[in-house]
């Protein structure tokens, strides 16, 4: 897969981490905000305006660091999603938690391009490979990590833009992936126990071994 390729972030300091692992400009980095609204607005309209200048990517990936799931993802980690979900899209019932698939409103997964997701994972053989929900409200309780495994037993992570990148991504007919790096456990708030130093390196060197296979 030759160049044209769109790495999607959610700040200005994930971008950097992702800049400092490439070698040339094949890859195009972009800080897009924080939340899925924000990620999804800007990766359509940066697909749009690629489009339009005649220069259009050939595949979407979202990458920052994130939180992991204890036991699944370790802080300084790799995840590579198999699927990016809306885990909070939904609505509550008295019987717990319904997503908008079970509404019948649409759509709550986006999967990850097969193709694309066999060359990340052949590039980073000792990454975690899960499912990577997308949350509005960072997780920060055990009630709440421990609803979240309930209904989604294969994560392994979370993070806030993966599914919004992922609907523009679809829209375009664009491939689509998720790269995270663990910067924190899942579970009650503790600043103490964030490494987002380590987090921005492992992401540099993800990059670094992905880009020129990209």
């Amino acid at each position: 897969m030759n160049g044209g390729i769109l790495v999607v972030t959610a700040v200005g300091a994930e971008a950097d981490a992702v800049r400092a692992g490439l070698v040339d400009d094949t890859v195009t980095v972009a800080p897009v905000g924080v939340g899925p609204a924000a990620a999804a607005a800007g990766t359509a309209r940066l697909i749009a305006l690629a489009e339009a200048g005649g220069t259009p990517y050939r595949a979407v990936v979202s990458a920052g660091i994130g939180g992991g799931f204890p036991g699944r993802a370790p802080v300084g980690g790799t995840v590579l999603g198999t699927r990016s979900v809306a885990a909070d899209l939904g609505a509550e019932s008295p019987d717990g938690f319904l997503t908008l698939d079970e509404l019948g409103f649409g759509a709550t997964t986006a999967p990850a391009d097969p193709a694309l997701l066999d060359l990340l994972r052949t590039c980073l053989p000792y990454a975690v490979t899960g499912t990577v929900l997308t949350l509005g409200t960072v997780t920060g309780s055990a009630a709440t990590t421990a609803a979240l495994l309930a209904r989604y037993p294969d994560a392994v992570a979370e993070a806030m833009e993966g599914y919004g990148v992922a609907v523009a991504a679809g829209a375009a007919g664009l491939p689509f992936a998720e790269l995270r790096t663990i910067s924190n456990p899942i579970g009650p708030r503790d600043r103490a126990a964030w490494r987002i130093g380590d987090a921005f390196a492992a992401l540099t060197a993800a990059f670094a071994t992905v880009a020129p296979k990209l």
